[in-house]
This record gives structure tokens, C-alpha cells and sequence, in this order.
């Protein structure tokens, strides 16, 4: 991984920092940014090596238009071992472990189509901006692949019947439809795209990255829980997160009516305070 505000190019995945952003690009728009196993492993390379990193505060996932990705690259996967796809499905399920566990939050930055596994990228992403011109869909059934694996993060964002609309049709979604659903955060003309990510990351970026860390954790480790557990589980962490110095700062600033001053990470980045 590049350091400072450098770039490195792995096969068709660019990782740079910009400032405090972690920026991925999936870059072969040829070929609609296909996530080959070579380009899944560096894309879990390139977010790892990120979330491992204390200057990084946010992290945005993109690729070059026409496409943010069109998903596994087809021409791979003809005629191979059951093995190949046995290792092919794994790798894609730690990505997507990847981003759900770095302590930063990641986003989506649409610009173009995004499908099958491409949408499924979209969908576990923790925050999504997308051009008006980009289109949504999970088509595998098109083509005897049904998007089982997709739907994990799909169902999860958009709900039941809608996921299974598009699953089982195959038919794409255009970014207003997928922003009502659920599967984008906002939508912006194309040339707005880069600005609406910047000032998003910002809004973000600025605060205590331990405090991120913990609530983005416990927003997912939350979800599935029943509605009593997930009290609970909260509970736990709001009284960890309530005695940290951060939030201390956090609270005496507001009183103060002073900016807050963070302190450092107090853990490894991949390793948030345990609440």
C-alpha cells in the first residue's frame, strides 16, 4: 500500500490515500471493472491495509465509469473445478467481511452500473453515493448463476420483497428508485459525485475515530439481536463508551462550547476498544 498521498496499482485495483481517505478504485472500465479473484484479493488487500492504518479516517470504494463493477468476471469461470469456485466464493464472502470489520467507515462511490457481485459490494458498504445515472441490479438468473451469495447484503439493506424482486427478475434498479429503497444514502449529477463524497468523508472523518469504531461495530453486532438483547448489548457499550476519554472531551467541549480536541487511537485500528 502506497504511503502518504501516493498511489499503487495492483492488477486493476488503485489504492491511494487522500488526506485522511482511503480511496480504492476498481479500474479496467473496459470490461465493466470485473471482480476477478485476482481483483477481490486486492480489493481485501487494499481495504485491510486501510482499516489497519490510524491516518485513515474513512474509506470509498469506487471504479472508473461506465461501470462500478459488473460483477465476477464470467470469462474465469467457465468449465473450472468445483475447488476454483469454492475458493472464488470464499474470497468474495471476505471482502465483504473485510468491510464490515474495518474499524472505519466505508463507502460506495457509484458512478455507472453496478451488478451481481458489483451491487453486492454496493450493499455492504455502510454508506452509498451514486451518480443519477447509475442502475442497480442482481441478473444472475439471467443466466442459470442465481445471485445467492448477493443477497446477503441486498436483503439486509432493502428488505425482503424488494431483494427478491430483484433477484428473481433479474431487472435493474435506476439510483432514485435504489435511494428510496434504501440501497444508496443520496444521489448527485455525475459531475457532483466527487464533492458529494468529499463533504460526506468530511462530515464524518472529523470526529473520534474510536467513537466510529465502536458505533459502527455495534450497529451491526445490534442488528440481528431481538429488540431486549440489542437493549442490552447497548447498554453495555454506551457505559464503555460514556467513561472513555473521548467522550469525556467530547462532553466537556459541548459544555465549553469549544471544539473538541480527540484524542489518538487508543487501540489498533483493526482492533476497536472492546465495549
Amino acid at each position: 500500500m502506497a504511503g502518504g498521498n501516493g498511489s499503487q496499482v495492483t492488477g486493476h485495483v488503485r489504492a491511494s490515500r487522500n488526506g485522511d481517505i482511503g480511496e480504492v478504485l476498481l479500474d479496467n472500465p473496459a470490461r465493466r471493472n470485473p471482480l476477478s479473484l485476482a481483483v477481490l484479493r486486492d480489493l481485501i488487500s487494499a481495504v485491510g491495509e486501510f482499516g489497519a492504518d490510524p491516518a485513515v479516517r474513512v474509506i470509498v470504494i469506487s471504479g472508473t465509469p461506465p461501470a462500478f463493477s459488473a460483477g465476477h468476471d464470467l470469462a474465469e469461470m467457465v468449465d473450472r473445478s468445483g475447488d476454483f469456485y469454492e475458493e472464488l466464493f470464499d474470497v468474495c464472502c471476505e471482502l465483504m467481511a473485510v468491510i464490515r470489520n474495518v474499524p472505519q467507515p466505508v463507502l460506495a462511490a457509484v458512478d455507472g452500473i453496478a451488478t451481481a457481485a458489483g451491487c453486492q459490494v454496493v450493499a455492504a458498504c455502510d454508506l452509498v453515493v451514486a451518480t443519477d445515472r447509475s442502475r442497480f441490479a442482481t441478473p444472475g438468473v439471467r443466466i442459470g448463476l442465481f445471485c445467492s451469495v448477493p443477497m446477503v447484503p441486498l436483503s439486509r439493506a432493502i428488505g425482503r420483497k424488494r431483494a427478491l424482486e430483484m433477484l428473481l427478475t433479474g431487472d435493474p434498479i435506476d439510483a432514485a428508485t435504489a435511494a428510496d429503497w434504501g440501497l444508496v444514502n443520496r444521489v448527485v449529477p455525475a459531475g457532483e459525485l466527487q464533492a458529494a463524497v468529499a463533504d460526506l468523508a468530511g462530515r464524518i472523518g472529523h470526529f473520534s475515530a474510536d467513537v466510529l469504531a465502536i458505533g459502527k461495530r455495534a450497529f451491526y453486532e445490534q442488528l440481528d439481536r431481538t429488540e431486549p438483547e440489542a437493549y442490552r448489548y447497548t447498554h453495555q457499550v454506551m457505559v464503555a463508551n460514556a467513561a472513555m476519554d473521548d467522550a469525556q472531551e467530547g462532553i466537556g467541549a459541548f459544555l465549553q462550547k469549544r471544539p473538541p480536541v480527540w484524542p489518538a487511537p487508543s487501540t489498533a485500528p483493526g482492533d476497536p476498544p472492546a465495549v
